[in-house]
């Protein structure tokens, strides 16, 4: 059996979701109980908080590029857990029009599929018994769909937390707590999303005043007793991932940080050793290495360093003249010939490819991505990054389509060892 399990979920971005896991995660981590944290869809910087909350690595669950043994295989990393809790995306049913390989990456999907009640966080700002409406509609627009209750967010006063509960006791609709409008525990944020963890100095602070506020203001108690499962595969494995290397230099700090864990995990799995550096540190990958990975980030906001690093571009650049290095996203930028900032400064970048990019003038790309290497091997994955293509003149490395099909620009590029991509690995097909 799965471990009991809540899908916090909203009718849209910005009603503070986030807000609630988090604290969430910590109240019952300081109560004593093991709390395994799940995001739902495509999403690096929330499961770092998650994991900062609860004490234990966060996973990403996601139907449109995952198929049920990799779904399987990553629930039952909630084995040992007293509780999960899912982060989900966007609004509720907020997908794709066309079936992935699960799903349309809905965190519906992914409530129903793992038979997790949905907790909508409802901002109920400017409406009182209306509320009631949207709760209602969200709980019955899917009939196969579990659904648990609601947490109220941003109430103005007394007074109007007790209309919007007269509201959801006539419509049927269970409340398990109101939080007044309270910015103190509102989550930093920039381009891609939250701040990131590591970069967070007061994230400790900021996880307990965020328990705080949720203990004094949920009831705790009746949130977990509504936690429910569907009955799972025992000890159902995680697909393996094919490492490209056994030897993996892979860069890791503030600027070169976005590689889910899944991926990690299975290149482990299949033996493969991984070795860590850091540019910012000037750090050089390590030359005995099989592959060097770039992984995505915010090379953007430190492309003054990345330029300067001199020990950093001359390892990579030694490295590539002979072994194989892949960059995704921020990492395909810092492979690049030149990085455009905010403020319109060029930074000469590796130059392993011809790639320049600019986040002067930013426009948002987002959205899931095939990809089809010249072999014919069918990658799935997402793309999300403000930055624009100003120069690409190598050959590209994938045809690549949306979730629709519709073909892309932003196809990658290759020349000679280099190849990288604003794509984002989730899967391949097969695995």
């Amino acid at each position: 059996m799965m471990q009991p399990g809540l899908m916090i979920s909203a009718p849209a971005s910005g009603t503070g979701k986030t807000t609630l896991m988090l604290g969430l995660l910590r109240a019952y981590r300081d109560a004593g109980l093991t709390v395994q944290a799940f995001k739902s869809g495509p999403d690096y910087i929330d499961p770092a908080f998650h994991h900062a909350a609860s004490g234990r690595p966060s996973y990403n669950l996601d139907t449109w590029s995952m198929d049920a043994n990799l779904l399987d295989g990553l629930s039952a990393r909630a084995a040992g857990a007293d509780l999960v809790l899912a982060e989900g995306s966007m609004g509720l049913f907020d997908g794709v029009p066309l079936n992935g390989r699960s799903g349309t990456g809905a965190s519906a999907d992914m409530a129903t599929r793992n038979g997790w009640p949905v907790v909508l966080v409802i901002d109920v700002s400017g409406q009182a018994q209306s509320a009631a409406a949207t709760a209602l509609g969200f709980r019955d627009l899917r009939p196969d769909m579990p659904f648990a209750g609601v947490v109220l967010n941003r109430v103005a006063s007394p007074r109007h937390e007790r209309l919007i509960r007269e509201g959801m006791e006539a419509a049927g609709i269970e409340v398990f707590g109101a939080l007044p409008r309270n910015s103190h525990t509102e989550m930093p944020e920039r381009h891609l999303g939250l701040v990131q963890a590591l970069e967070h100095e007061g994230i400790d602070t900021l996880l307990n005043d965020a328990a705080t506020f949720i203990r004094g203001n949920l009831d705790l108690q009746a949130l977990r007793a509504a936690a429910r499962s569907n009955p799972m595969p025992e000890a159902a494995p995680l697909a393996a991932v094919v490492p490209p290397g056994q030897r993996i230099a892979l860069a890791q700090d503030a600027a070169f940080s976005f590689v889910y864990p899944h991926i990690q995990d299975g290149w482990r799995a299949a033996g493969a050793e991984i070795l860590p550096f850091s540019p910012l540190a000037d750090q050089a990958p390590d030359p005995s290495a099989d592959v060097v990975w770039m992984p995505g980030g915010y090379p953007e906001l430190h492309a003054g360093r990345i330029a300067a690093a001199r020990t950093y571009l001359k390892g990579l650049r030694d490295f590539a003249r002979t072994g194989p290095v892949h960059g995704e996203c921020g990492g395909y930028m810092a492979m690049g010939q030149a990085l455009i900032d905010k403020d319109g400064v060029r930074h000469e970048m590796a130059g392993l490819l011809g790639l320049v990019t600019s986040y002067e003038k930013r426009k948002m790309h987002l959205g899931y991505r095939m990809a089809t290497l010249p072999d014919g091997q069918r990658l799935r994955g997402h793309e999300f990054h403000y930055s624009s293509i100003l120069e690409q003149p190598d050959a590209p490395l994938a045809d690549v389509t949306d979730a629709n099909g519709q073909p892309m620009v932003e196809t990658g590029s290759r020349r000679d060892h280099a190849t990288g991509t604003f794509f984002h690995l989730i899967t391949a097909e097969g695995t």
